[in-house]
């Protein structure tokens, strides 16, 4: 007997990482594209979410939540904090559980991801790689063993059109290292430096923020001491590795009941 099919929507259907995502869906066997939403003012309404492959998937790109929603047993959201709370909503009284990529959520927004995920199963990362979380890990023993004598500093690098910084990224490597520190990031953290600034603070976790080109994400954190240096990079040459990963966050909430997860669940990295 073969394994059910999971019914998959994406949001931002239109998108760079919508595309990707919907190409990961169609060329999975355990997969099937139910849904694909985008905005109200996408010129790709009413399209095949799959044309641009050179196939047609049969789901046409809508703006309809429900029309995009229906038999989806997950969606993937990887669109703006506004308008992934608008799909989580209806997603709740659906039932339908949602995988979110979507990063530059305020506390507040953060709370009513949380509130829905009473509901229904949520899970919600600030990066899908298998990569990056594996880095998240080597970052807690790092901080813990580098607790004194060195200064930290994050450096992350992205394309041009992303609009929030630090990254979403970024900042989860800096909640991992304050809280090996014992440490509050919103207390120790500087997000930029300029003129004179006097001495480096060594209680302190620096940012730093590229933004250009088509780079896809790279981010290294720095554990500056006195003669040495470890670096904890990771590089994203390809968005294929966040499309991937959030199939396998896709798998594991159609495995599991209501609740706010992360990738480290999906890891098993707990």
């Amino acid at each position: 007997m073969s394994a059910p099919v999971l019914n998959i929507a994406i949001a931002g259907a239109s998108g760079r990482m919508g595309r990707m995502l919907i190409e990961a869906v169609v060329n999975a066997p355990d997969c099937r594209l139910s849904g694909a939403l985008d905005r109200t003012d996408s010129p790709a309404l009413g399209q095949d979410a799959s044309a641009w492959l050179g196939q047609a998937s049969g789901v046409a790109i809508t703006a309809d939540l429900r029309q995009g929603l229906a038999g989806a047993d997950v969606l993937i959201d990887f669109t703006r904090p506004e308008g992934t709370l608008a799909h989580l909503a209806i997603c709740r009284e659906l039932g339908t559980k949602v995988v979110i990529g979507t990063t530059g959520f305020t506390p507040e927004q953060k709370a009513e991801v949380a509130a829905h995920a009473r509901e229904i199963g949520v899970m919600m990362a600030p990066n899908m790689s298998v990569g990056v979380n594996v880095v998240l890990k080597l970052l807690d023993l790092a901080a813990r063993s580098l607790s004194t004598g060195y200064d930290i500093e994050i450096v992350e690098a992205h394309h041009r059109h992303k609009v929030d910084a630090p990254s979403g990224t970024a900042l989860a490597m800096g909640e991992v290292v304050a809280q090996a520190l014992g440490r509050d990031l919103k207390s120790c953290a500087v997000y930029g430096r300029e003129g004179v600034t006097g001495e480096r603070d060594p209680s302190t976790i620096g940012f730093a923020t590229v933004r250009g080109g088509d780079i896809v994400g790279d981010h290294t954190v720095l554990f500056a001491g006195i003669g040495e240096r470890i670096e904890i990079s990771h590089k994203s040459s390809s968005r294929v590795t966040y499309a991937q990963g959030s199939l396998r966050a896709a798998r594991f909430l159609a495995a599991n009941g209501p609740g706010l997860y992360g990738m480290d669940d999906v890891l098993g990295l707990k």
